[in-house]
């Protein structure tokens, strides 16, 4: 079969069953991860198992555009407004999640591995990192269909949406130096201060540099292209983009911090920002979705999704329990109302999108070529869980909460 005959197939079978489940009121990208799942070589002999080896670059291009999008949520003055309340909610439930799958797992799998002869007992605290830097992003589509949808307006509404905005970029952050610690923890064995803390440290800071300084790039080419041109200036994005995501791999950097600082920097520095972000959103977001969440169900690993199914179950309670603990304590530190101290939680069940590409990006590191296969089934059989139920539980939350008009 020809590579564009399979990509052909991908596409139209991820729309399909994205439209579809849409019909059903659920989120679109359960929809494009049911239709990976349905053509996963392990079902479907006659698709291609040596495409779903080769699909770094398609990882890769979607990634540097979903990360460059959550950049450019971090507008500082929407930041500023929207108080500390949703400022300190956003870090205590994302850090809580975080900490919670990852001392949860840490303890678990300590037991668990022990109780297997030869038992590689030296990954358990990557593993654990590995996992919980994953668990703090919340998808805000899921969420903002249901919003739509419902006409959901309030206090509680507004606070989950500001939330589930924010903490994608912090879960990059988690993910950037969590990462580079498991990384010299597999590679290097014993602990040091300048391979453990120090280097992920400057690793961090050196990746948003390069960000800041790509941004600033694009601003002082930006005024070059004519106003009425967009395909011009969506080259010109996607140029300087593509150069910030690939200098940081050529330099051992972190690309996907990268971006998401490029973003960041865009959005609150280039007078054409609103222009650059809408037409990512108008010509390349559903392509990218599409392709992305279908490759991602077509990565399934059956049978070391079964096998590690319990994962999945302790993944989604551990990132619950963490959400929920760290939105309470939030509130009650920064004394939002009560409803908000009820009900936020809830709202940001929801998990998908750049979780998924985040677990195919630790697929490429031969280092975790052991770990990379149980992180990637784990994390998209969670979301297939949080954005099946995810989208029910918010609109539950809400109606609670009195923002839902019958």
């Amino acid at each position: 079969m020809t590579t564009l005959l399979t990509i052909g197939i991908i596409l139209l079978t991820g729309w399909a069953f994205g439209e579809g489940f849409k019909r059903l009121r659920l989120p679109k990208v359960t929809g494009y991860i049911i239709a990976g799942v349905l053509l996963n070589p392990g079902i479907f002999r006659w698709m291609p198992r040596d495409f779903i080896a080769h699909t770094d670059t398609i990882t890769n291009i979607s990634l540097s555009l979903i990360t460059f999008s959550v950049g450019g949520t971090l507008l500082f003055k929407k930041l500023r407004a929207s108080g500390r309340q949703i400022l300190g909610i956003t870090f205590f439930e994302a850090e809580g999640a975080f900490l919670a799958v990852t001392l949860g797992f840490m303890v678990f799998l300590a037991f668990w591995w022990r109780a297997v002869p030869g038992s590689p007992l030296a990954l358990v605290v990557p593993l654990g990192l590995m996992l919980g830097c994953l668990a703090s992003p919340t998808d805000p589509t899921a969420t903002l269909a249901v919003v739509h949808e419902s006409g959901a307006r309030g206090r509680v509404t507004s606070t989950i949406m500001g939330v589930a905005a924010l903490d994608d970029a912090l879960g990059i952050m988690n993910y950037s130096f969590a990462i580079v610690l498991a990384r010299s923890m597999i590679g290097h064995g014993a602990f040091a201060w300048s391979t453990s803390i120090l280097s992920p440290l400057g690793i961090v800071f050196a990746s948003v540099a390069l960000g800041v300084l790509s941004g600033l790039l694009l601003n002082l080419l930006t005024p070059l292209v004519r106003r009425e041109t967009e395909g011009a200036l969506i080259v010109l994005l996607l140029a300087v983009l593509w150069l910030c995501f690939g200098a940081a791999g050529f330099f051992g950097l972190d690309e996907l911090l990268a971006t998401m600082a490029m973003g960041a920097t865009v959005v609150n520095s280039n007078p054409r920002r609103e222009a650059l972000f809408k037409i990512l959103e108008r010509y390349t977001d559903e392509l990218v979705f599409v392709l992305f969440f279908t490759l991602s169900g077509m990565h399934l690993d059956f049978q070391v999704l079964l096998r590690y199914s319990g994962f999945v179950v302790l993944f989604v309670f551990l990132r619950t329990l963490g959400k929920f603990a760290g939105t309470a304590f939030a509130a009650r530190l920064t004394r939002a109302p009560e409803a908000v101290r009820k009900y936020t939680a809830g709202g940001l069940i929801p998990q998908g999108g750049i979780v998924i590409g985040l677990a195919l990006v630790m697929q490429q590191e031969a280092v975790f070529a052991q770990l990379a296969p149980i992180v990637i089934n784990v994390i998209i059989g969670a979301t297939v869980v949080h954005e099946l139920i995810g989208p029910i539980v918010v609109q539950r939350v809400l109606r609670r909460a009195g923002e839902i008009k019958e």
